[in-house]
């Protein structure tokens, strides 16, 4: 469920209309709605009642500061992958309990900030990794709490991109590895071992392969145990996805969810920690784009937009299906044409869906992405020049910009050119 809904023929966003935003703002932009990121938080959270717990919100799905203070505000905790984003959740108002550290490429500088700032665990990802943090707290003086990544070989049944649980990816040591490497650990200085951390893939929605690899980690639990390690908390990671199309059989639910983790790992008295991003933020915005033209070709109708692929890149990298509604809502029965979704940018690659259904539409129409609050902003750029569009917060009847479309000049004075290319006066 989520708070974009029609109202008398009018797309809203929760209680204000989206044509009122663009009218306000200009096109593109993003919109996200607090409603639906709170509920999409809270249905996590419940889904682990009885448990000890904490619901650590990804923030690479989606990192406005705006957004993360909702997060924060509601007791989540965040789950960080670089040092800008660790710095991104303190000043948003996390504190370093609530901050989980994953990434298989932590630098020297990014532990220190870390360990000087405060952090719940460092997920740790490879042997040189651990080898590394622990030299750094050693000379810090601190201890740097830690999961390991472990690699279950398990299939998440999703888009190759996104699947990071099987034994070809980059992430984790091998499960069958993991008694040596948590030896290791337990050997270095500087390092307290605290628990297992696995994630799988994105946009699972099948439970199978969580069931699956929470077995094998339920299993890990009780062998490293009896090696003497205080196993006391398991992060399981992300990961659930979220229905992009609507006429599709439905996702699992986080409450289903929750009973996959407490049949797998509940009996161990373990605190749980998850790390769900898109299915707090997917469903929570919209991408709002204006159509600049309709154009015939040989044997299609193009709809050409002012969002781009820069803007967002999912339907480029992945294929990925985003609902394209209109703004304003067609009648019952309107005609219908089908449309090639296109933007501007100077690539054959700047197109949102083929042969796509849609209302017939008119140049300065509105039209909205829905399922676009996830990896939507967090990945556009500038390419072309096109400016990073701006996003918006609704929270009920009022919205706030925030973040502003940088101008032109804005974006060309962030460049310097050398000296020794000026003119000479």
């Amino acid at each position: 469920m989520d708070h974009f809904l029609y109202k008398d023929g009018v797309l809203h966003a929760e209680d204000v209309p989206v044509a009122e935003i663009a009218a306000e703002v200009g096109t593109p932009f993003y919109v996200y709605s607090r409603a639906t990121l709170t509920r999409h938080f809270r249905l996590f959270d419940e889904a682990l009642d009885g448990m000890e717990h904490l619901v650590c919100y990804a923030m690479k799905a989606n990192s406005n500061q705006a957004v993360l203070a909702v997060m924060a505000k509601l007791g989540a905790g965040v789950d960080v992958v670089s040092g800008g984003e660790y710095a991104r959740a303190k000043a948003a108002g996390f504190p370093g309990e609530r901050i989980v550290f994953s990434g298989v490429g932590k630098t020297v500088a990014e532990m220190e900030a870390a360990l000087t700032g405060g952090i719940r665990q460092f997920n740790v990802e490879s042997e040189p990794e651990l080898a590394r943090l622990s030299g750094v707290a050693t000379r810090l003086g601190l201890t740097a709490p830690v999961t390991i990544r472990v690699n279950p070989d398990v299939d998440a049944k999703t888009h190759e991109k996104i699947a990071t649980g099987k034994s070809e990816n980059k992430f984790g040591i091998p499960i069958s590895r993991a008694r040596t490497v948590y030896a290791e650990a337990a050997a270095l200085p500087g390092i307290e071992v605290v628990g297992i951390d696995v994630h799988i893939g994105s946009q699972l929605t099948d439970l199978a392969p969580f069931e699956a690899a929470y077995v094998k980690v339920a299993e890990l639990t009780e062998t490293l145990r009896a090696d003497g390690h205080d196993i006391r908390r398991l992060d399981l990671g992300g990961g659930l996805g979220i229905p992009y199309e609507r006429s599709n059989s439905a996702p699992p639910l986080p409450v289903e969810y929750g009973d996959v983790v407490r049949r797998t790992v509940g009996h161990l008295g373990c605190e749980i920690e998850i790390e769900p991003g898109r299915l707090i933020a997917g469903n929570a915005g919209l991408l709002v784009s204006e159509v600049i033209y309709v154009k015939s070709g040989e044997d299609r109708e193009f709809l050409i937009l002012d969002a781009a692929m820069n803007d967002l890149i999912r339907p480029a990298m992945y294929g990925a299906y985003h609902e394209i509604v209109p703004v304003i809502e067609a009648p019952a029965g309107a005609e219908t044409t089908t449309y090639d979704i296109v933007g501007p940018v100077c690539e054959s690659g700047d197109t949102f869906t083929k042969g796509r259904a849609m209302p017939s539409l008119a140049a300065g129409d509105l039209v909205a992405f829905r399922s676009a609050g996830a990896y939507g902003a967090v990945m556009s750029s500038e390419y072309n020049t096109r400016p990073l569009i701006p996003e918006v917060l609704v929270d009920g009847h009022q919205f706030a910009v925030i973040r502003a479309r940088p101008t032109f000049d804005d974006i060309i004075n962030r460049d310097t050119i050398p000296h020794w290319l000026e003119d000479p006066a």
